[in-house]
């Protein structure tokens, strides 16, 4: 077959796909303008929602992936960036990995970028690891506009100068129809988790979100979540959200009022010097658990027995801020910055290899 031929049946496919998910969700053709591309996770229908922190915005793009079979997909490439860099020709030391996120559909795995320091990518690494850039022009998407987000300049800080909107979108979850977002607002409790409709409907302010900090022994207001996962808890729709220093809360979704300040419930603390990159939870051998990749405390697989019941942590933790929710520690698993789960039995990791990174199918331990 010609190539211009089966390029042609590739963008027909695409284009059939894509408008599928766009009257069902109300997407519209036309370019969406990416600041940039952080947090990513799936919605329905091949949808990749995408963290926009710059711009404070977060768009649902339609991938046109609506079919496959995760449960085969097996996703494996080494020197990522390096590979990234040839299919995009660009050099390998200007790709910045920012997130990844694995389509259900198809197995297929979606890397955010930034391309020479500034330019915001999307692109996709399909079972086998072939690589292709998204197209970010003339596709069906929309998207949401986060009010109250901190302004786009450097404040001062305790550890310099820092620019809070990039905190503005810190992670995203697609929970039955409705779009959840951790990060920063603006205002005297600026740790926030918003809910949005989807179809996207106008972003309200919000809930401003408190927890106790067993290694610090106090109430704070002011840390953005870094990485959460909804999980159901003896029935409840709940996330567990993960903190700098390693507090792990649960928050009941029904807790979150817009407008409102709500306090979640500090079921373990995980060890200070530390920040969470990316979490998973999985079942195996009938229990749930979930899986934590720490800057400097490894990856962590997480018992939640008993955490319906867990009351809580509410007074100081001594000795290096271990209490609560037990854990092992996946030696294997050692160097992952970032993960997905896969399918039932397996996750996509990012292991730093040196300087470089890998992508990986590895089995959920």
């Amino acid at each position: 077959m010609k190539w211009s031929l089966l390029c042609a049946l590739l963008v027909g496919l695409f284009v059939s796909g894509t408008s599928q998910a766009a009257n069902l969700w109300g997407l519209k053709r036309g370019t969406p303008e990416l600041q940039s591309a952080g947090v990513l996770t799936f919605g329905p229908d091949g949808i990749l929602l995408i963290g926009d922190a710059k711009s404070a915005s977060v768009f649902a793009i339609a991938t046109g992936e609506t079919k496959g079979d995760a449960s085969k997909a097996s996703v494996n490439v080494a020197d990522l960036a390096g590979q990234i860099g040839k299919a995009l020709d660009v050099a390998a030391g200007d790709i910045q990995i920012n997130d990844l996120a694995a389509n259900p559909k198809s197995g297929s795995v979606y890397v955010a970028v930034t391309k020479g320091g500034k330019q915001p990518g999307i692109v996709r690494v399909a079972s086998g690891g072939v690589i292709s850039e998204v197209p970010l022009a003339n596709v069906e998407f929309s998207k949401v506009s986060l009010p109250d987000a901190p302004e786009d300049k450097e404040t001062p800080g305790r550890r310099g100068p820092q620019n809070l909107r990039l905190q503005s979108i810190t992670d995203i979850a697609y929970v039955d129809g409705r779009v959840i977002i951790s990060g920063l607002a603006t205002g005297d409790s600026p740790s926030s988790i918003r809910e949005v409709a989807f179809p996207f409907v106008e972003a309200d302010a919000g809930s401003r979100v408190e927890i106790y900090h067993g290694a610090h022994g106090k109430y704070e207001d002011y840390a953005a979540i870094r990485t959460f996962v909804p999980f159901n808890i003896n029935g409840e729709a709940s996330l567990l959200a993960g903190y700098v220093c390693t507090p792990l809360v649960k928050f009941p979704l029904s807790s979150l009022k817009s407008g409102e300040k709500t306090r979640g419930t500090t079921v373990a603390e995980l060890g200070n010097r530390n920040q969470p990159l990316d979490m998973i939870v999985y079942e195996k051998d009938g229990a749930n658990y979930l899986l934590l990749a720490n800057s400097a405390r490894g990856v962590m697989k997480v018992s939640t027995q008993n955490i319906a019941t867990n009351a809580g942590i509410t007074s100081r933790v001594e000795g290096g801020g271990i209490a609560g929710q037990t854990y092992e520690t996946i030696k294997a698993l050692e160097g992952t910055v970032q993960l997905d789960k896969l399918n039932e039995g397996h996750a996509v990791v990012l292991v730093q290899n040196g300087d470089k990174a890998d992508l990986k199918t590895v089995d959920l331990p």
